[in-house]
């Protein structure tokens, strides 16, 4: 099943140079517009807490993904000689995505969070799209992104979970930083 549907989607990989175009942007690209999400909501947003809450969610979601690439190798698709890859990627552990888990860590932790739930909305229809363009490009199977979008959800609910004992290394970080600026004044 993970097969044929990878083979579904990626069957329209490489008969559109525009859609090949903004699938292998999307695949490529994406975690850079997350990054600059988290960048504005930190230092112009005042939106500190939540963005650092999600940067906790990221850092546990890719650490989960290390375990269970310590246990357990699933070969990306070009490594079965199957589909149309449409970018190089490193023939190692597809599962779970590490793009998908760090889309779907930050979505999901400022969806869980009143004051920046229309960015996680935002960001969760991006994270979607990063997530389906790796399997049209080829790099990913539709169950290396399920995983992926359960592991970045773990480490969303799990530090929404620790959220008041990570508070005060919350504060610790923005304390360094008003002193940091201040010094620089």
């Amino acid at each position: 099943m993970n097969k044929a549907l990878f083979l579904e989607i990626n069957s329209f990989a490489g008969h559109s140079h525009i859609l090949d175009l903004f699938f292998i942007g999307c695949a490529e690209f994406m975690p850079y517009i997350f990054i600059l999400a988290e960048v504005y909501l930190y230092f112009f947003a005042n939106r500190k807490n939540e963005a650092i809450f999600a940067f906790y969610a990221t850092l546990l979601g890719l650490f989960i993904n290390q375990l269970i690439g310590l246990v357990y190798f699933h070969n990306r698709p070009f490594m079965d000689h199957i589909g149309t890859d449409l970018i190089h990627h490193l023939p190692d552990n597809s599962f779970p995505s590490d793009h998908t888990t760090f889309l779907f860590a930050i979505a999901i932790s400022l969806l869980l969070y009143k004051k920046t739930r229309g960015w996680g909305k935002f960001l969760v229809i991006l994270a979607f799209i990063g997530s389906v363009a790796r399997i049209y490009v080829g790099v990913h199977y539709p169950f290396d992104i399920i995983g992926a979008i359960i592991t970045g959800t773990i480490g969303a609910f799990v530090t929404l979970l620790f959220k008041s004992k990570l508070q005060k290394a919350n504060d610790l970080i923005i304390n360094i930083e008003d002193k940091i600026l201040k010094t620089k004044r």
